[in-house]
This record gives C-alpha cells, structure tokens and sequence, in this order.
C-alpha cells in the first residue's frame, strides 16, 4: 500500500514551485534518491498539496504563519528559505520586521537576533535581482 496521492503531489508541487521557485524545488526533487525520494514526494503531497493546496487561507497569510513558526522553532535554513518565498507570495520588508519583533517577544531576543541576520541576507539577495 503506497500513501502517494498522486492529485495532492501535484497541487502540492505547484504551490511548492510558485512559492520557493521552480528552479529550487526541481533541483531539490533531482537530487532525491530511493532513500530521500518518498520523504520528498511525501512533503510535498502533504506539506505543499494538502497544508498549501486550499483557499482558505491565502499564500501571503500562510508564509507569514510559517516565518513565526519557523522562527519559532529556530530552524534557521528553513527559516531563511521560507523567507525567500514569503518575499514571492508578497510579504513586504516591513512586515518580515514585525514577524521577527514577534518572534523575539515570545521566543527570545536572540532568536530575534537570527531572524533578522537571515532576513538582511535574503533581502540583500533580492536587492541585487
């Protein structure tokens, strides 16, 4: 029994792409080999086609959710990653700065601190596009 769902893989794979960049997520699935490629196919089914696959709640919205979530968690490349795309789904400068003033209220000044080195790097990136 396979827990591939063919439909959610590519509703998920075409919010993963217009998110983190067509370029990312196709380099990301190359590189999946038999030990790595049911995890992929997997987060982006579930992740991408069932968390990002609906209306309810727009693109915009969700990466705000997951830059304070990410940031949360202290999962820095993630978080850096995700910012990237927050800046694709029309999150402004300004309010990844107040994300990050939320995240370093509840978990931390430091944690603040690593939000917003890796928010400077990603908005440098962009700066030079």
């Amino acid at each position: 029994m396979s827990a591939f769902d063919e439909d959610l893989f590519l509703t998920g794979l075409e919010q993963r792409k217009a998110t983190l960049g067509a370029a990312y997520v196709e380099n990301n699935l190359a590189a999946a080999d038999d030990f790595t490629r049911p995890f992929q196919e997997a987060m982006t089914a579930w992740c991408w086609g069932f968390g990002w696959g609906d209306d309810v709640i727009d693109a915009k919205t969700r990466s705000m959710m997951n830059l304070s979530m990410i940031g949360a968690l202290g999962k820095m490349t993630e978080w850096e990653l995700h910012c990237r795309g927050a800046i694709n789904n029309g999150v402004t400068k300004e309010e990844i700065r107040a994300i990050i003033h939320v995240i370093a209220i509840y978990c931390g000044v430091p944690q603040g601190l690593e939000c917003f080195r890796a928010a400077k790097k990603v908005l440098e990136e962009q700066s030079k596009t």
